[in-house]
């Protein structure tokens, strides 16, 4: 990672070193208010501490001594939920530089790009929190092989990703491609809870995450292009930001999820399966590390373990396909705008923020005589 950023970051300096020597970057001095103003300090911490609140609770109340009765757990949920609830009216009444301004609250594209790849994001980790754990136990994987395992979603998810470009760059459109991505996720998953058993071979598992991984790299990358046709070029990178980070936020929601899932379900299934063998000692062994010491591969003890493992990460991935239900519905709703043909073109129009909500169709102006183009571009020096 450090690495392959280095050629960007180094890109971006060398640039912007070379703007500032040709006088097109002019330094601004800013105070630590005008500073805070520009990022949207304050909304930022809204973000940030409204999902913190609201989701922590989900993961830590099963491993607190009263659980859910813990006065505070709920307390925080509910203050979490409230500072979510805050954030759009502060943005709009407050913030003077938006992080999320109120246009892209009542834009559909926007909305339900930024919904569908979250929910696509919160599947992929539900499914993926445990996966090591359970190979590693359910399936008596090697480290290395189980590494391979886990990583062929991923890497199928790029290489479909390219072809998923050329065909939106082919015909213009992207709405049923998104379409056909959430319904092959949507099998996928179906055949995940088929497929989550300890008796399944490693050549049924692979294949299943390959289904999986071709689905979700429709979906990502689809859905970042939609946001960037409604928005003018100066907010391209804000919007896209706005997408990465539900995309992030819901890969929390999944992981959150699972983890809620896995302290409420995976000591009783094991206290099930492992019967009078199964003592307090030994469960809170398998519950709290994998590394421990596990009974032989083959012994009644060990397969009982692998069905309670089975057990819980079958759960896990009902909570997936449950969860990718509802992306089908929501892209009949997704506005199927063209994609410009000509994407250098300076001379597209596109929404702007007075237009608040509405998709605005792309119209590609005419190219002006070179004479004009050129006296206009003198009159904006």
């Amino acid at each position: 990672m450090p690495f392959g950023s280095s050629f960007i970051i180094g890109s971006l300096l060398y640039y912007q070193r070379k703007a500032k020597k040709m006088g097109i970057l002019k330094p601004q001095k800013m105070t630590i208010y005008e500073f805070c103003s520009q990022i949207d300090l304050g909304g930022i911490i809204f973000f940030v501490a409204g999902f913190a609140c609201f989701l922590l609770p989900f993961t830590i109340a099963a491993s607190l001594p009263k659980g859910w009765k813990t006065p505070w757990v709920i307390a925080l949920i509910i203050v979490g939920a409230l500072i979510l609830i805050a954030l759009p009216f502060y943005e709009k009444r407050v913030a003077v530089h938006p992080i999320i301004p109120t246009f892209y609250l009542k834009n559909a594209t926007i909305v339900l790009s930024c919904l569908l790849i979250a929910t696509d994001s919160v599947g992929f980790s539900a499914t993926h929190t445990y996966l090591f754990a359970w190979a590693s136990v359910a399936h008596n994987m090697t480290p290395t092989v189980d590494s391979f395992y886990v990583y062929v979603n991923g890497v199928m998810q790029c290489f479909v990703g390219i072809f998923a470009g050329y065909i939106m760059w082919y015909t213009g459109r992207y709405k049923w491609l998104v379409m056909f991505g959430c319904v092959f996720r949507l099998v996928g998953y179906g055949i995940m809870i088929r497929l989550r058993g300890q008796y399944n071979s490693l050549g049924e598992l692979i294949v299943q995450q390959l289904i999986q991984g071709a689905g979700s790299g429709i979906i990502q990358t689809c859905l970042l292009i939609p946001p960037q046709v409604v928005v003018p070029h100066g907010q391209v990178a804000q919007v896209l930001a706005l997408v990465f980070s539900l995309s992030f936020l819901g890969s929390s929601i999944g992981s959150t999820i699972a983890g809620a899932i896995y302290t409420n379900t995976m000591r009783k299934a094991l206290a099930k399966a492992l019967g009078t063998d199964g003592t307090s000692a030994l469960i809170e062994s398998l519950y709290n590390s994998i590394t421990g010491e596990l009974p032989a591969w083959g012994s009644p003890d060990r397969i009982a373990i692998n069905y309670a493992y089975s057990y819980v990460m079958r759960n896990i991935t009902y909570a997936a396909f449950g969860i990718s239900v509802p992306a089908i519905i929501m892209c009949f709703f997704l506005p199927n705008l063209e994609l410009p043909a000509d994407k250098t073109n300076p001379f597209i129009t596109r929404p702007t923020m007075e237009e608040e909500g509405q998709n605005a169709s792309i119209k590609i102006s005419p190219n002006p005589p070179r004479e004009e183009s050129i006296s206009n571009s003198e009159k904006k020096i």
